[in-house]
C-alpha cells in the first residue's frame, strides 16, 4: 500500500519522463530507419563508392558503445565549434547508431530473398530500383519485422544512457527524484515499470501486426 501510495504521487513527474522517452525512441527510430534502408542498399552495391563507407559506418558504430557515441557529440563535437542542445544531440546518437543496425537487419533481410528473383526481374527490363521496389523489398519487410521491433525496444531502453547529458527522460527523472527522497529503491521500481510497460505494448502491437500479415500472406 506504502508503495501504491509512493507510486500515485510521483507517476505524473514519471510520466512526463517517459514521454520524452518515447519520443526519442520515435524519432531515432525514424531516422534510423532512412539511415538503414540508405546503408543498407549500400552494403549490398557492388561499387566500392557505395559499399565501403556503408561497411565503416556499420563497423566503426556497432563496435563502439552508445554511450561514448552520445558524449562524443554532446562533449566533443563543442571542441570543433559544433554544439548542440541536449535534445537534438540525443535524437542524433540514437539514430545514427540504431541505424547502423538496422543496416545489417535489412541486408540481412533483402539478401535472404533468392538471387534469382531478381536477375529473373533485370531479364524482364526492369530497372534495379524498380525490381527491388516490387520484388524484393515487398518479399523482404514481412522477415525483417521481427528483428526490427527487437531493435525498436532495445533503442526504447538504450534512450536511458542519455540521462548523462542531462536529458529529461524517465530516468533522469527518477534520479532527480530519488536524490530529492533518498527514496532509490522504489523509484528505480517504478521507472522499470514503466519501461516494462512501453516496451511490452511495442512488443503487443508488432505480434499483431506480424500475425496479420501472415494471414495476408
Amino acid at each position: 500500500m506504502q508503495f501504491v501510495n509512493y507510486a500515485i504521487e510521483y507517476l505524473p513527474l514519471l510520466l512526463r519522463g517517459a514521454l520524452v522517452t518515447l519520443e526519442l525512441t520515435a524519432l531515432g527510430v525514424l531516422f534510423g530507419l532512412v539511415l538503414g534502408v540508405i546503408a543498407a542498399l549500400g552494403r549490398i552495391s557492388h561499387f566500392w563508392l557505395f559499399n565501403v563507407p556503408a561497411r565503416l559506418y556499420t563497423w566503426i558504430i556497432r563496435g563502439t558503445p552508445l554511450l561514448v557515441q552520445i558524449l562524443i557529440i554532446y562533449v566533443g563535437l563543442p571542441s570543433l565549434g559544433i554544439t548542440l542542445p541536449p535534445f537534438p544531440a540525443a535524437v542524433i546518437a540514437l539514430s545514427i547508431n540504431s541505424g547502423a543496425y538496422i543496416t545489417e537487419i535489412i541486408r540481412a533481410g533483402i539478401q535472404s530473398i533468392d538471387v534469382g528473383q531478381m536477375e529473373a526481374s533485370l531479364s524482364l527490363g526492369m530497372t534495379y530500383g524498380k525490381a527491388m521496389r516490387r520484388i524484393i523489398f515487398p518479399q523482404a519487410y514481412r522477415r525483417l519485422l521481427p528483428p526490427l521491433v527487437n531493435e525498436f525496444v532495445a533503442l526504447l531502453k538504450d534512450s536511458s544512457l542519455v540521462s548523462v547529458i542531462s536529458m529529461e527522460e524517465l530516468l533522469r527523472r527518477g534520479q532527480e527524484i530519488y536524490t530529492a527522497n533518498f527514496k532509490q529503491m522504489q523509484t528505480l521500481i517504478l521507472v522499470g515499470i514503466l519501461y516494462l510497460i512501453m516496451t511490452s505494448i511495442f512488443v503487443l502491437v508488432a505480434n499483431r501486426l506480424e500475425k496479420r500479415l501472415a494471414v495476408r500472406g
